[in-house]
């Protein structure tokens, strides 16, 4: 089941929210540093790491599942948000650069549907990342948070959820080493336990974010000439091509 959108949106407006946003919003710039003329869109609740392209890219669109709800964004300007079929995307094939997915697989109702949608949607050079709960970590076991609810994942099984489904992934990058308590000290730390977490605890980092692009030849996949056996003598009489199924000459 879909996180609410009302809670995500309340979530991001507060201090833990907002050192969550900060954390994750920063690998995201890392893995893309510049998305010029790009065409970017969110699925899930992407709003809170898409405003940072909107000036940049040539388009940008929010994209939120139907089971999660949508809400307008940007609230000072043209409204870039729809509520969409997670199965059904509304955009025509390969029309997207980037596309980031967050707050989305770890509640999807239909998963691997939302995977091919993401793959369909997507370009030829373009690049997904995928931002999911990290198994390992502390933020997956405390609910408070959105990050506490729906199916966490570890690198290496979101890494082979995307190859089951036709994406090559290209980068793993955790995020969000700070414990997701409310307390002023730990918050105002925030970006020496990045430092410090991405340098010696990687394995219990809050989230995964996964880069991948899309697969667009499967081993093994290619279709293979029939092979025609040789014929076997008939019993009685000499087998011929052109003889008639009921075993006449025609």
């Amino acid at each position: 089941m879909s996180a609410d959108v009302v809670d995500l949106r309340d979530f991001y407006a507060t201090p833990l929210g907002r050192t969550a946003r900060e954390a994750i919003r920063g690998r995201l710039r890392e893995i893309w540093p510049d998305l010029s003329g790009m065409r970017v869109a969110g699925i899930g609740y992407a709003p809170p790491y898409l405003r940072g392209f909107a000036g940049e890219a040539e388009r940008v669109m929010a994209l939120m599942p139907a089971g999660q709800g949508v809400m307008r964004w940007p609230p000072d300007g043209p409204n870039l948000a729809a509520l969409v079929d997670e199965a059904a995307l509304p955009l025509p094939d390969a029309s997207v650069d980037r596309i980031l997915v967050v707050h989305a697989l770890e509640h999807a109702e239909q998963l691997r549907p939302l995977l091919r949608e993401v793959w369909r949607v997507l370009s030829g050079p373009g690049r997904a990342v995928f931002v999911v709960p990290n198994r390992r970590g502390i933020w997956a076991r405390v609910d408070s948070t959105p990050f506490g609810h729906g199916q966490p994942y570890s690198g290496g099984q979101l890494s082979r959820l995307l190859r089951d489904n036709l994406f090559t992934p290209t980068l793993r990058a955790p995020a969000l080493f700070a414990p997701p308590f409310a307390s002023r000290p730990l918050l105002s730390s925030a970006r020496a336990w990045e430092r410090v977490g991405r340098r010696w605890f990687e394995r219990f980092a809050g989230v995964v974010l996964v880069e991948a692009s899309k697969t667009l030849y499967v081993p093994g996949a290619a279709r293979r000439r029939p092979l025609l056996a040789p014929a076997r003598p008939a019993l009685a009489g000499t087998w011929r091509r052109d003889a008639a199924p009921g075993g006449g000459d025609g």
